[in-house]
């Protein structure tokens, strides 16, 4: 693994910014601090996270400092990233949307949300992922909030469905960059856009277009995108574990396949062509909704390997639901205390870090489960595991056995059948391990 990958984890922010620039070596120091803080214990408010009245201070003060960008902030993680993704041959470039909810706190500069009578912000991030779903990181976001209607029912400001574009123009101009990985960019129904599909023609498709598809567009030379698509017998079938998730249970899919490159109007005559993917589940258990997905790709897809491939790299848009539960559910921002949104954006670049690195080191662990836990963990926080397992450790323990240990601190019972610990018990669990590996550390000097 090299330099790029690696993630000792006391010097684990301080590696990630490295190349922190906020204009004054106090601000990048405090960033760091900060950076720290929160990822040792995701769940807890600022006031928990840092150590004593004086730094708490100091963590408001920094949030509300107008001289820093939050795009400073998060500029030497884009960075890594991109230094990550270098190594791998195909990233998936995730694009989502998701709303944070403020209702009821006073915060200057929110918006309504999907119901006007609620407050809070919007977060549009590209999430770079392997297709074994390793993250790789953030590597561009937008954060707004919605203006008001006005008398007419319409807002001012520019259209969010931009947003999507956008995110194609950033994996193109990155594509460039890193000519010998294969970019490929992954959204949900919501970039099923005309625009998004003609901006990948103008750039000559640097970059793959992988989105599921919301309209049975009529075709130019007659009948409906889906409808021609399935017009003919399925090329084949394949067969996947689908992960439990919203308390539906992991379960076995079958589905069948279609695909069929075909030509879209693309107004005033103009047409683009893409493959159309049809994958539609038979023999769906009893009561169950039977799993269909329509894709749209600007790639040429015409054998059964090639159709499935591409099937797999959309499941991993889950992975960017994840990275939003972590940040919810697991660093708690709907619950920041701030009075402006300036402030919760640069609270928000920090927790986007914290929440890939808590992703990252569970996929880590199961993809490449023998690795030296010293890559991602200092020599403290592995020993913390240990005790607080009350397990001797072994010379050189595997990045696996480690998270697993942590993830028992969270609730993770390790039992045969119970597989791998999600992300929620290893968040939990890290919270433990700060404390003791801390203890350990002075214990340490102490005896030099």
């Amino acid at each position: 693994m090299g330099d790029a990958l690696t993630m000792a984890s006391t010097n684990w922010a301080a590696t990630e910014f490295a190349q922190l620039d906020l204009g004054d070596a106090r601000l990048n120091r405090r960033a760091r601090t900060l950076m720290e803080r929160f990822a040792a214990d995701p769940a807890a408010s600022i006031p928990e996270a840092c150590d004593g009245w004086g730094e708490t201070i100091a963590a408001y003060r920094f949030l509300g400092n107008e001289s820093v960008d939050w795009r400073d902030i998060m500029a030497p993680h884009w960075q890594r990233t991109q230094l990550r993704m270098q190594t791998e041959a195909v990233v998936l470039c995730l694009q989502d949307t998701t709303e944070f909810n403020f209702n009821g706190q006073e915060i200057a500069g929110l918006g309504p949300l999907s119901y006007d009578s609620q407050r809070g912000m919007y977060l549009h991030p590209t999430y770079a992922v392997t297709p074994a779903r390793v993250a790789l990181g953030v590597v561009d976001a937008w954060m707004w909030a919605r203006e008001k209607r006005n008398e007419d029912g319409q807002r001012s400001g520019p259209k969010e469905s931009a947003r999507w574009v956008e995110g194609y123009d950033r994996i193109a101009e990155m594509a460039l960059e890193m000519p010998g990985t294969r970019l490929v960019y992954v959204a949900d129904c919501e970039a099923d856009l005309m625009p998004l599909m003609q901006r990948a023609k103008h750039l000559d498709h640097r970059a793959d277009l992988l989105v599921r598809a919301a309209h049975n567009r009529c075709l130019p030379d007659h009948g409906k995108l889906f409808d021609v698509t399935t017009g003919e017998a399925p090329m084949g079938e394949i067969s996947f574990t689908m992960a439990s998730r919203h308390g539906v249970k992991e379960r076995v899919v079958r589905q069948q396949l279609w695909a069929r490159r075909v030509e879209l109007g693309a107004g005033k005559g103009g047409v683009v062509t893409v493959t159309c993917i049809v994958a539609r589940e038979v023999d769906a258990p009893a009561g169950t909704k039977p799993v269909e997905w329509r894709l749209l790709t600007n790639r040429h897809a015409g054998s059964l390997e090639e159709v499935n491939e591409l099937i797999d790299w959309y499941r991993a848009r889950w992975e960017i639901e994840m990275l939003f539960d972590i940040l919810k559910n697991a660093c708690r921002v709907e619950a920041l205390q701030l009075s402006g949104i300036d402030r919760l954006e640069r609270a928000l670049a920090m927790f986007m870090v914290v929440a890939w690195r808590v992703a990252y080191l569970m996929r880590q662990g199961r993809t490449h489960p023998d690795l030296d836990a010293g890559h991602y963990f200092d020599w403290a926080e592995i020993k913390a595991a240990y005790v607080l397992a009350k397990k001797p450790q072994p010379a050189r323990p595997g990045v696996n056995e480690v998270l697993r240990l942590i993830a028992q601190r969270g609730g993770f019972l390790a039992r045969k059948g119970d597989g791998e610990p999600g992300v929620k018990a290893i968040w939990k669990g890290l919270t433990k391990i700060p404390l003791v590996a801390e203890a350990l550390r002075e214990m340490n000097t102490a005896y030099d």
